[in-house]
């Protein structure tokens, strides 16, 4: 779920947005010939149509996986095999955590499928209202059961059925895309960097990889449009990724997964943190191609 983060600042300050407009409002509004010039200088050179249908596209074959890997899982944990709904539970994340910009997009489906029981209490429900995949995780961690978990496990794939159906239809526009990037680094620098996110089965590190998967795939779907306004830019980016993807490539298992997030040290998590922090500033420029 999206958490805010001392990286909100940075959207909050206006970056990501400079030279947006509402282009909606003045096409609705009659606007003097020279205002509508004005319009059209300040938007030329920002039609990014065709990186806005790669990102859906790119949305749109996270969630196919994502469907298809919760089906197993629930039908895991349906059979009553702990063990093997253990070893598909974080995987199946990881498609929901690459694409969560769109997927957070839906009311209130984000918080059924991947709420932890702190925000459903934060927002004043009891846990009897708590369902989705953190509360099958407390089930097969925790208590090491799956027995009375049927209906929730049901939910749980009707609610993914149901996303994956409106990613259909959603509208990707560049304030979305764009503030995407900055938002999945959020979700990193604080439910993922503090552990609180995966607090049952420690596998954190899975929906870190994701997180900076997906803001990754979006810079690398504008960077012919980065690399026209600032070459200088996209190098950054460049490196400051690899920083983020050596340090996790430092946790991973010969299996492709990553170890418990219990595993890391104090040295550890600080690293990851500052390499994050680090991406986080110059990836939210990414809006000046929006100029």
């Amino acid at each position: 779920m999206k958490k805010t983060s001392i990286l909100s600042v940075l959207v909050a300050g206006g970056i990501l947005m400079t030279g947006c407009g509402n282009t909606e409002e003045t096409k609705k509004e009659e606007k003097p010939a020279t205002e509508q010039a004005d319009k059209a200088e300040q938007t030329k050179g920002a039609d990014l149509s065709a990186e806005l249908t790669a990102y859906k596209q790119f949305a749109l074959e996270q969630m196919d996986q994502f469907l298809l890997e919760t089906e197993k899982f629930v039908n895991l944990v349906k059979a009553g095999d702990i063990e093997g709904a253990k070893a598909a539970y974080a995987p199946a994340r990881m498609y929901f955590e690459r694409s969560e910009p769109i997927a957070e997009s839906f009311g209130d489906l984000d918080p059924r499928i991947d709420g932890r029981l702190a925000d459903i209490q934060e927002e004043g429900k009891g846990e009897e209202e708590w369902t989705g995949y953190h509360k099958l995780e407390h089930a097969l961690w925790v208590e090491n059961k799956t027995e009375g978990y049927e209906k929730v496990a049901d939910q749980l794939l009707a609610d993914a059925k149901e996303l994956h159906a409106l990613v259909q239809t959603v509208e990707v526009t560049p304030d979305l895309m764009i503030t995407g990037a900055v938002d999945l680094l959020n979700e990193v620098s604080t439910s993922k960097i503090t552990g609180e996110e995966e607090i049952y089965s420690h596998t954190d590190l899975y929906d870190f990889k994701a997180n900076i998967e997906g803001a990754e795939k979006i810079f690398e779907i504008l960077r012919p449009k980065l690399e026209a306004k600032d070459k200088e830019l996209v190098a950054t980016l460049d490196e400051k990724f690899k920083a983020v993807d050596d340090l996790l490539a430092q946790h991973a298992t010969a299996d492709g997964g990553y170890v418990s997030y219990e595993e890391l040290t104090e040295e550890n998590t600080k690293a990851l943190a500052a390499a994050v922090n680090q991406l986080g500033e110059p990836l939210s420029q990414m809006g000046i191609i929006l100029e």
